[in-house]
């Protein structure tokens, strides 16, 4: 900014701010309006939806699922997008956000625009059109992630009835037991420390995996309590890895 946009701009300022009203009382006002407002509508939801109350703890669960706040979402989508890359999970995490938020924080100093009109101020629009589009984006995705102990993988062509039966039935059991997160299936799961499952039944036969997942190497646990206790379901697990080509 030069010094004759300066004065003018001064000068627009000063005939705006004699042209204006004080802060206080009328924009003290307002903001106090608003805010009863937002607290009056806070209480009524309060009062006529409730508070949703999720079950009792339970410390011995390996079913449950933790969920970041849903201002959270954008960054849970982005470190599951790069877990893949077990090394890069900490730039993940700690430097996108970090970068972002610097570019963000140093925008007066590379957009040195005089201009207070944002339509006439592309750089600043875009970042922060840009930004929003990307949280808004990412928040949705991860809101929408499918559970990580839910398998859904579309089962192969051709399986009989009885097969496809024991297929689902067997995506259930591995979501149950806790299989993903060593494991990966499919776009589930978690790539360590046990190998992808996705293709395993081109590795084993339903027989090396019955045997494996009775006497497994450290540190995946026996599945031979389950095999005991209840055959069923250690059948369609093994069923339905089998099917994994």
């Amino acid at each position: 900014m030069n010094q004759s946009e300066k004065e003018q701009y001064l000068r627009e300022y000063s005939i705006l701010k004699n042209e204006g009203k004080p802060f206080f009382p009328y924009a003290v006002a307002k903001d106090s309006i608003m805010a009863v407002i937002v607290m009056l509508v806070i209480m009524f939801l309060s009062m006529e939806f409730g508070a949703e109350l999720g079950p009792k703890a339970n410390p011995t669960t390996t079913t449950y699922v933790p969920r970041p706040d849903w201002y959270f979402f954008f960054l849970f989508e982005v470190f599951r997008v790069m877990k893949e890359v077990p090394k890069y999970t900490p730039f993940a995490a700690i430097g996108i956000p970090t970068l972002c938020m610097l570019g963000l924080f140093l925008l007066p100093i590379y957009d040195r625009s005089p201009e207070r009109l944002i339509t006439k101020r592309p750089l600043a629009l875009a970042a922060g059109l840009m930004t929003i589009v990307t949280i808004a984006f990412l928040t949705v995705e991860g809101s929408s992630t499918g559970s990580p102990n839910e398998v859904q993988v579309t089962p192969p062509s051709g399986l009989t009835a009885s097969e496809r039966t024991a297929f689902y039935a067997g995506e259930i059991v591995v979501g149950e037991s806790g299989c993903l997160g060593c494991h990966l299936i499919g776009d589930y799961g978690n790539n360590g420390p046990g190998p992808p499952l996705t293709h395993i039944a081109k590795i084993l036969e339903p027989g090396g995996i019955a045997a494996t997942l009775r006497n497994p190497t450290a540190p995946m646990p026996s599945f031979a309590g389950l095999a005991q206790q209840s055959p069923k379901k250690f059948k369609y697990l093994v069923e339905f890895l089998s099917l994994l080509h």
